[in-house]
């Protein structure tokens, strides 16, 4: 599963083949969570507030990268 980024201790994951709705996980050393791409919720998972909010203030400035690995990855 390729690491998109790493912020401090916080991972941005996409797996390959990987389940709908198009998502990545966040992993930190204590929790882990699959947020959607098309709104920025918590599918699955936890994750502590401040982590959250850092994952998706990312993710908001990297949308395309984001769904263009998403699609890369997950072509069917």
């Amino acid at each position: 599963m390729p690491t998109i980024v790493q912020l401090g201790n916080l991972k941005i994951q996409l797996y390959a083949d990987d389940h709908n709705p198009p998502h990545f996980h966040v992993v930190t050393p204590d929790h882990d969570a699959q947020v959607s791409i098309s709104d920025l919720s918590i599918l699955r998972g936890s994750l502590r507030r401040s982590d959250y909010e850092q994952a998706v203030a990312w993710a908001r400035e990297h949308m395309k990268e984001i769904s263009d690995e998403w699609n890369r990855l997950n072509h069917r």
